[in-house]
């Protein structure tokens, strides 16, 4: 489990973010109702200091007018930091030289910082983001007491640039000083009526009922509103056993913005409190959604959604400064037994709940998938179903969440779809492809995806059996195949491959005047057959193809010529780089495993061919696969293991014949063990070979 113990630390260096500036509602002062539709004012920003209490700012009166009516509230609200920093005149500051070079480092990476003072701590618009579209100044920065050093971090959750620098490479005692205090953060105690919160409006709480948010589930969950000035904004409260933790505004323009230097929890933390079965959401309204669909055991994230999955480890719970409010609730959470992720369906909120289960442990995790909108799309997050589908849709929903993906890990549901078509014959091929000759029908049936091992003692026809296949493969569906037949000339393959396509010699034959040459015309269009259906990997050089090299390029064949079918000829002829500790047995289970995995992944059928190791006392017939050179893990790791065996005895038989030894059928539907024999004739048009 990664939630381990609860961190007393709440930040990478001491930082005050500038909350962003926000629009807020109008009061018109001829209505003494508020009437979100109306003008917008000029924005405010809510700003608290980091600094010590040494250097608190001084406290300004507020006056908020509301209809014809006004009144004064000395409301504790801190000045920016860039004016507190300012209270020593620029006459009495003495710049040292490496301040300077300090500030010019800083401005050459668009960290703007003209009036920053060592020993503070500022908030500036990020160069990265620029703030987004609302320009939030959310970088944060932090100038050493020397003016030696600068940390910095943008508190955005889309951006999180950070970085240090320091004006001189040898001086270490700032740095250090600045690490030191950077990891030291104060958190704020914050109460309503520091804050200035109140009940809500009349306007806001039409606002939430036209969203199917009761005015019952907005006093439990204790939503309130926020005045400034002549403005008002939505205030979500984030208590921890009642008391008041953070506070996170909203306008609505859905704009949001938090109370800086409070603890990141979640929202409706509470509301889970020993509870097994948690839902996690991405918003506020969508857990106020929730509990309108019955389910209170729901929390909300504090601070959206990062824009995708982060492709670095997970880090510690010290540095995970985006999700720390995970941390923070580590004893809510780590009761749960069952936690459902109902983040947005946007790519986003995908990205949350993937973060999310990486953090609590996907085995314990949940998805849920939003019903269709129309045709094109689906709705967006909790709070949208309930508004257009109603409460009950909403409990479905999340009554019928399914496992979060782990990966490696299915369930048969999962292929259903191809069970259904296995059933059906409606995936072609899956059965098995007839070789073309009828003999073989009921033995040897060529499955995509498949791995088939051939052997036979020398000269006893392996590789005219495979070109005459192939041709057959081709002929009949369409095959194209990758070639990497080391043995063979490419001129000599090709004569063969000719002659078994067009049924004709290549040169003239001596011995049989009648037999016809193919002619010059034949010739052409038999090249542009190889051109065709054939792919060569050969190395260019006098060096020997290792596996792993005949599979890279035979991948490159798969996606960009479609071949259906990879011939590695011979098994001996490959460089086998095993490594000294590793035994011959181990290293061929290990290439024959690849050698599998690349067909099943690319649903290309191999074959294999592997040379019998040499047979004492040989007595002339046909080899077992166990007599491979190598290991017996040729034939434990096929699907397919056959022997092709000539006979060379007159008086045993014809010397013509082929025997087709099927010694292993791993898929019993596309064959079985048994013998074929064919007959071999080069120049004649028949289905024997």
């Amino acid at each position: 489990m990664l939630l381990r113990h609860r961190s007393s630390l709440h930040g990478l260096f001491f930082s005050t973010p500038i909350m962003a500036s926000h629009h807020f509602l109008h009061f018109k002062p001829t209505s003494s109702s508020l009437n979100y539709k109306s003008n917008i004012q000029p924005p405010h920003n809510f700003i608290s200091s980091g600094l010590p209490s040494n250097s608190a700012p001084k406290l300004v009166s507020l006056s908020l007018k509301v209809s014809n009516s006004s009144f004064c509230s000395h409301a504790s609200i801190p000045r920016p930091v860039s004016e507190v920093c300012l209270e020593k005149p620029d006459e009495e500051i003495v710049e040292s030289q490496q301040l300077k070079l300090l500030r010019l480092k800083l401005e050459g990476i668009g960290i703007p910082c003209g009036s920053c003072r060592p020993g503070q701590t500022y908030g500036l618009l990020c160069p990265m983001c620029k703030g987004g579209e609302s320009g939030e100044k959310k970088l944060s920065l932090f100038v050493a007491e020397d003016g030696n050093a600068a940390a910095w971090t943008c508190f955005r959750a889309k951006c999180g640039w950070k970085g240090t620098t320091r004006a001189f490479a040898d001086v270490k005692s700032s740095y250090n000083t600045m690490r030191k205090v950077s990891r030291v953060k104060r958190i704020r105690e914050i109460s309503e009526e520091d804050l200035n919160l109140e009940p809500l409006c009349h306007d806001l709480r039409e606002y939430f009922a036209e969203r199917m948010i009761s005015e019952e589930t907005l006093r439990r969950n204790s939503v309130m509103q926020r005045r400034y000035e002549n403005q008002i904004v939505i205030a979500f409260t984030y208590r921890r056993k009642g008391e008041l933790v953070s506070c996170k505004y909203r306008d609505l323009e859905k704009k949001f913005w938090q109370e800086s230097d409070t603890e990141k929890i979640l929202y409706g933390l509470d509301d889970i409190d020993g509870a097994s079965d948690i839902i996690i959401v991405e918003g506020e309204m969508d857990k106020l959604a929730m509990e309108e669909a019955g389910f209170r055991n729901c929390v909300s994230v504090p601070d959206g959604a990062p824009p995708k999955v982060s492709d670095k480890a997970l880090p510690s719970h010290e540095q995970d400064t985006k999700y720390q409010y995970l941390w923070n609730c580590k004893e809510y959470l780590e009761k749960a037994s069952r936690i459902i992720l109902a983040t947005d369906g946007d790519q986003p909120g995908l990205a949350l709940a993937e973060e999310l289960a990486r953090r609590l442990g996907r085995e314990r995790c949940w998805r849920v998938t939003w019903p269709s909108k129309n045709e094109k799309e689906h709705f967006k997050d909790a709070n949208e179903v309930l508004m257009f589908m109603g409460p009950a849709v909403l409990r479905e929903v999340i009554q019928t969440a399914e496992l979060y993906p782990i990966k490696g890990l299915f369930n048969f549901r999962d292929y259903f779809s191809e069970i259904d078509a296995y059933y059906y014959q409606t995936l072609g091929s899956e059965l098995g492809i007839s070789t073309g000759w009828k003999a073989m029908d009921d033995l040897y049936n060529v499955v995509p995806g498949e791995l088939t091992v051939v052997t036979g003692v020398p000269n006893s026809g392996k590789s005219e059996w495979i070109d005459a296949l192939l041709c057959n493969l081709n002929e009949n569906v369409g095959w194209k195949f990758a070639l990497c037949s080391m043995e063979n000339k490419v001129r000599e393959h090709a004569r063969k491959l000719l002659e078994k396509h067009l049924r004709k010699p290549f040169f003239d034959v001596r011995y049989a005047k009648s037999v016809e040459r193919m002619s010059p015309q034949e010739l052409e269009a038999g090249k542009q057959w190889l051109s065709d259906t054939f792919h060569l990997i050969r190395c260019e050089n006098d060096c020997l193809p290792s596996i792993s090299w005949v599979l890279d390029l035979a991948k490159a064949a798969v996606l960009r010529h479609g071949v259906n079918g990879l011939v590695i000829d011979p098994y001996n002829e490959l460089d086998h780089q095993r490594p000294p500790n590793q035994t011959e047995t181990e290293y061929v289970s290990q290439m024959l495993t690849s050698v599998k995995r690349f067909a099943q992944h690319h649903s290309c059928h191999v074959w294999f061919v592997a040379h019998p190791k040499q047979l004492q006392q040989w007595t002339g017939k046909p080899p077992n696969l166990y007599d491979i050179s190598g290991s017996a893990h040729f034939i434990n790791k096929c699907d397919n293991g056959i022997v092709i065996h000539r006979n060379r005895d007159p008086e045993a038989g014809a010397m013509d014949l082929v025997q087709v030894c099927v010694r292993k059928v791993r898929n019993k539907v596309s064959g079985t063990i048994g013998d074929a024999y064919l007959t071999y004739n080069r120049y004649v048009a028949s289905n024997n070979l």
